[in-house]
């Protein structure tokens, strides 16, 4: 974790380079996991330097943000922070298990709802393709379950790509891992999003890793997204090509 007076330095920085800045993010891991007394502090910071900050955020996991009582997010609340990215990746017990998430479905719910009644806005990531083959149409029910659980203000969807020199790139090397080709990438797209019930926000399908980019307000563009996802599986929506997609 980086000295605070290093944090200290940068807050001034940017308060003298960047006079117009509107957002801050907390990088670069899970900055929720820091105490409450030194949060508290980089944030006061970031309203004292930079008054103009509309938006602070920041990751945080499961664990992290668990071990915050519900009094204490909503003082890092009062005090600045806006929004919370959380990674799911599954809502599927089984391959939450597989990729070692080390959190269970209901304790991702529990964490998200923590969020969420403390005012503090919540961005979900979720990831298609992890599941590989076989158990992409349970991994896609079960997220969007779980994501229905959580209700929050955006899901972000991004496509498995396979890096060299991971376990994962290994399994799918020795025959282990099966990943699926676009069509059911489509399938499970489709799946998690008709399981998908939020009362409001965004469902983002727009990241580079996609093949087709999607942005759905929920819920009053939900039958609209599906059935451009009916129509990219019938041929009749060009994707993204492969040279273009990217993490």
């Amino acid at each position: 974790i980086k000295d605070q007076a290093l944090v200290a330095a940068d807050i001034r920085y940017a308060a003298a380079q960047f006079p117009f800045l509107k957002r801050v993010f907390l990088a670069d891991g899970d900055a929720l996991i820091l105490p409450q007394p030194r949060l508290m502090e980089i944030l006061g910071m970031i309203r004292e330097h930079l008054p103009w900050v509309q938006r602070v955020g920041l990751y945080g996991n499961a664990k992290s943000i668990l071990r915050k009582s519900p009094e204490q997010l909503e003082e890092l609340r009062r005090t600045g922070l806006g929004i919370v990215y959380l990674g799911l990746e599954s809502g599927d017990p089984e391959v939450l298990r597989r990729i070692a998430k080390g959190v269970s479905a209901e304790r991702m719910i529990a964490a998200g709802r923590r969020v969420r009644e403390a005012g503090i806005k919540l961005s979900v990531t979720v990831l298609l393709g992890i599941a590989g083959r076989a158990d992409g149409p349970r991994h896609a029910r079960a997220t969007g379950e779980v994501l229905s659980a959580m209700d929050p203000n955006y899901v972000g969807a991004l496509t498995l790509m396979l890096l060299p020199n991971t376990p994962l790139a290994e399994d799918y090397q020795a025959g282990r891992f099966e990943l699926p080709d676009q069509a059911e990438l489509l399938g499970e797209l489709r799946e998690m999003l008709q399981h998908t019930q939020l009362s409001q926000g965004l469902f983002l399908a727009n990241h580079a890793s996609n093949y087709l980019p999607l942005k759905v307000r929920m819920p009053t563009g939900k039958d609209q997204a599906l059935a451009l996802i009916d129509q990219a599986l019938g041929g009749r929506v060009a994707l993204k090509p492969e040279w273009l997609r990217a993490l």
